[in-house]
Formats: C-alpha cells, sequence, structure tokens
C-alpha cells in the first residue's frame, strides 16, 4: 500500500517510520525536511517518568487547561501512550538531558501537577528531535521529497487516492496523511516558522472534511518583542523568572494565585491588558535572580538569542509580548487520525482530536504527534486491506460533545479584491487575536470574504490562498462561539457557558 505523508515535522516522520519497511512511503514537505514547528519547540516533551506522578495526574492537568473541553478519551490515549513513544524516540537517537547522578532531568511548566518536562540541551529539545528524526527516516531510505508544495488532494467517488502538487504533475495513493502543522502566520505576532501557514486545513476543508474548534487560537505569553518575536519559553518561568510592568512590579499575582505559572491564556491575557495600560509598552520578564551561568546552561538557545539581540537577561528583564503560538483546532479526527473524509487522516497541529479542549497544556504538543503518528501508522499497519472509514465521531453525539459540523460559505464575495498578506496578519491580530467581539468579527470576516482568493502559480500564492480560507474558517468559528473559554475570549461574552462546553464543527458550504 502506497501512503503519502504531508509535513516532515515529529509526528509525520513518526508516521513514516513506524509504516516503513511495511507500506510504500513517501514524504513530502514544502520547505528543507528539518523545517517545522517540531524544530521550534523549546520546553520539551511533557510525559509521566516515575511516581509519584502518573497517567492519571497529566490526564487531569490537560483536562484543567482544556477549559472543560478536552475529550478525556483522547487525552487518556496521549497520556498513557506518552511513555513507550517517548522511549522509543530515544532509542531513534534523541538524547535527553540528565541529573548529574544520571536521572532524566525534569522540568516543571505552567498547569504541570508535577516536574514532568523531559528536554534536549536545556531548550533545544525540538531541534534535536528534528534532526533525529530526519536521520531515521534518511538511514531507512524512506522517499522524502523536500521543496514539494502540494496543493490538494486528489479524490475519486469521495475518497482520497492521492495528491496534486504545485507543478500539476498528480501522485496515486491509498492513504493521505495531513501532518502539515499549525497556522501561527495568520498573525502578525507569531513565534511559528514562515512554513506555518495552514496548508492541511484549508487541503482539507477544500476536499470536504470537516473541522473542529478553529476559533481556539493559543497564543504563547513570551516572546521576545523584538524582531522575529523569538519564543521564551514557558520553562523559565518554570525556573522561577517572574513578570513584572514598567515599574518593576509584579503583575500576575492580582490575575491568578499561580501567577506565571497560571494556563497560558491567562497569563497571555493578563500581560496584554497590562500593555494595554501601559500605552502597548511591553511588559518584562525578570530572570536576573536565576543568575548568568544557569541561564546559559539551562537554556543556551535563548541565552545566545537574547545576546544576539543586545540583551543581558541576567542583568536586566527583557521585554516580551504574547504571539500566536499554537493551534488547538484542526481537522476533525477520532483517536487514530481518521478524518470525515475515506482516505484521509490528519495528525499533529494540523489535526483536533479534542485533546488540548479550548487550551493546549504546555509541552502536550510534540507529545502528540509522537503518540498519534504512532497511531496513525498502527492503524493502516492493523487493516491495509480497508484503512479508512469516516469516524462516526463526526456525527453529532450528546455524549462527547461533538457538533455536527456546519456548512459555512467561506468563499470570495462577488466583488472581491487582491490583499497582501501583511493585511491579513495585521487584520487578524486585532480583530480575532486574544480578544474578540462580534462587531470586530463580523467587520473581519467581511473584509477577509472580500478578498480575492490568489491564483496558485507558486509556493507563495499557494500559502496566501491557504491563510485566507483558513483565516476566514477561524473567524466564522469565533463569531460563532458566544462565550470565553481557553484560547478564545469574547469581550463582549467574557462568561464562560456550561452549555457551550461542546466541539464546534464546519464543513465549506458547496
Amino acid at each position: 500500500m502506497r501512503v503519502i505523508i504531508i509535513g516532515s515535522g515529529v509526528a509525520g516522520l513518526t508516521a513514516a517510520l513506524d509504516l516503513h519497511p511495511q507500506h510504500d512511503v513517501l514524504v513530502l514537505t514544502k520547505a528543507d525536511a528539518s523545517e517545522s514547528n517540531t524544530r521550534y519547540a523549546q520546553g520539551g516533551v511533557a510525559v509521566v517518568t516515575s511516581p509519584p506522578d502518573s497517567p492519571a495526574s497529566q490526564v487531569a492537568d490537560t483536562l484543567v487547561a482544556g477549559a472543560g473541553l478536552s475529550d478525556v478519551a483522547a487525552a487518556t490515549v496521549l497520556c498513557e501512550g506518552g511513555p513507550a513513544s517517548v522511549r522509543e524516540l530515544a532509542e531513534r537517537g534523541v538524547d535527553f538531558d540528565t541529573t548529574a547522578d544520571g536521572r532524566l532531568a525534569l522540568g516543571l511548566e505552567a498547569a504541570h501537577e508535577h516536574p514532568r518536562i523531559l528536554h534536549v540541551h536545556g531548550d533545544a529539545t525540538g531541534a534535536a528531535i528534528a534532526a533525529a528524526l530526519v536521520d531515521r527516516v534518511t538511514e531507512a531510505g524512506i522517499d522524502l521529497r523536500a521543496r514539494t508544495t502540494v496543493v490538494d488532494v486528489l479524490l475519486d467517488g469521495g475518497r482520497a487516492v492521492g495528491v496534486r502538487l504545485l507543478d500539476g504533475s498528480e501522485i496515486t495513493a491509498d492513504a493521505v496523511i495531513l501532518a502539515t502543522g499549525g497556522a501561527g502566520q495568520l498573525y502578525r505576532h507569531t513565534t511559528n516558522p514562515e512554513v506555518a501557514t495552514g496548508d492541511g486545513v484549508a487541503i482539507a476543508l477544500r476536499a470536504g472534511a470537516a473541522v473542529a474548534d478553529v476559533e481556539f487560537y493559543q497564543f504563547h505569553p513570551t516572546s521576545l518583542a523584538a524582531a522575529g518575536n523569538f519564543l521564551i519559553s514557558e520553562a523559565v518561568r518554570g525556573e522561577g523568572a517572574t513578570l513584572v510592568d514598567a515599574d518593576g512590579v509584579r503583575f500576575l499575582l492580582d490575575v491568578h494565585p499561580a501567577a506565571e505559572l497560571a494556563p497560558r491564556d491567562v497569563v497571555a491575557r493578563g500581560i496584554a491588558d497590562q500593555m494595554a495600560r501601559q500605552h502597548g509598552a511591553p511588559v518584562r520578564l525578570d530572570a536576573t535572580g536565576l543568575g548568568r551561568d544557569f541561564l546559559a546552561r539551562r537554556f543556551p538557545t535563548i541565552d545566545a538569542s537574547c545576546r544576539r539581540q543586545g540583551f543581558a537577561w541576567d542583568v536586566e528583564p527583557i521585554p516580551v509580548t504574547p504571539a500566536a503560538h499554537y493551534w488547538m483546532g484542526g481537522v476533525r479526527t477520532d483517536v487514530w487520525g481518521r478524518t470525515s473524509v475515506p482516505g484521509l487522516y490528519a495528525v499533529g497541529e494540523v489535526a483536533c482530536t479534542g485533546l488540548h479542549g479550548a487550551n493546549r497544556l504546555a509541552s502536550n504538543s510534540l507529545l502528540e504527534g509522537l503518540v498519534y503518528g504512532g497511531r496513525v501508522a498502527d492503524h493502516l499497519n492493523a487493516d491495509p486491506a480497508d484503512p479508512l472509514v469516516a469516524p462516526a465521531a463526526t456525527d453529532a453525539d450528546d455524549s462527547v460533545g461533538w457538533q455536527v459540523p456546519e456548512p459555512v460559505d467561506l468563499g470570495d464575495a462577488a466583488d472581491a479584491e487582491a490583499y497582501n498578506r501583511s493585511d491579513l496578519q495585521a487584520l487578524m491580530w486585532e480583530s480575532v487575536g486574544l480578544r474578540r467581539t462580534a462587531e470586530g468579527l463580523r467587520e473581519a470576516l467581511d473584509t477577509l470574504r472580500g478578498w480575492r482568493t490568489p491564483e496558485v502559480t507558486d509556493a507563495k500564492s499557494a500559502e496566501d490562498a491557504n491563510l485566507l480560507l483558513v483565516a476566514r474558517a477561524v473567524t466564522a468559528g469565533a463569531l460563532r462561539r458566544t462565550e470565553s473559554r481557553g484560547g478564545h475570549f469574547r469581550a463582549d461574552f467574557p462568561a464562560t457557558d456550561p452549555t457551550q462546553a461542546v466541539h464546534s464543527g464546519l464543513v465549506l458550504a458547496r
């Protein structure tokens, strides 16, 4: 059986290795093989290693962070499957940091009950994972084609049967796995690399697949308020760094009892509110108490980046701002990665199993790629004759809180005009970012539909077409959810509504 995997991050490459050599595997990625969100993940991998920690504790933390919307079954799959997946990752060449006595070094991050964050070279976990998996794929002889842009999924009788490339050529397959990551390039400020343009969700929508929870976007509280929005890991606050206002006063103590270690959405909005009180000036992250030697040893990548940009963060607090970081929504799947289109899978950030609910728990993302990348391979390996049936979970089921996907018109308006990407990013940041209102969302959706989908002639125009479709979907989803929950905050509906504790869903109207 031939399986095409689109994307070369942790989810896609894990699936590729687990499918090979039982199947003919082809990995397609639009940039270099190592370029993905995985490469830039700093904090580490959240996984249970020993008592008193337990999978049940990690599940509980995941559910709390998910603001009442995490799918318990999906979270249980993640946390119970984590230890074996991480052991396999270590066997594939990822050398996790250890303490002086040889034990795994465990970090603590926001909203975790126990220290359970494994890391590599302090803050280079994602880069180490990406490099190791690319090496293993190369050694295995798996066909990996970089600089190859997939435009759409091929369909035959409603089933995915391959892909169409930018040059117009087609490649047939028995199954297609989307592992394309997130869509941080929707926003003016993002920790994501340039490749994160929502391609997989746009491809899935055009193929007729259901998407879910697209209104929930997580904004990382602390990116460096300088060119590139370099991520300042949650782990820095886990080690004791604090957030202070322009006068040097800790302000999050008045926002949440856990202060800097509160859930990400709480911290991000707390920072945004304080920045508004300071007329837009960044807040400061104070890590001076940790000392130069510790910062250089524990966070070598962050330390080097700060110093390159002229910040001696051991001497004075550094300016930080929230930035788009992770998408909880995506292509609706079950816990085996199956979408509502037979033959089409999705795993990793591009997928929505309901695992993260309305707000992802820190460092659950790399683990998700490992566990669910392995599960989609397990499913295909177990049933190669007829690997896919559209999951029943995309139908209405009040017991698990999934809505029937609603058909939504996300096409161009009749008089649509040309636009540029920076305009889209500015609009999304201002109107569909940390704070949203009905008026702002309606105006944003009208504006987005008033922009003409670009003709796809090169890789950038393909990305722009995907970003525009995804921006419309996110905005439509945010307009429909009239409450505040996790990564979705409505200033006109600031309370959480228990009756809306259900996963949203939409498909393109035909």
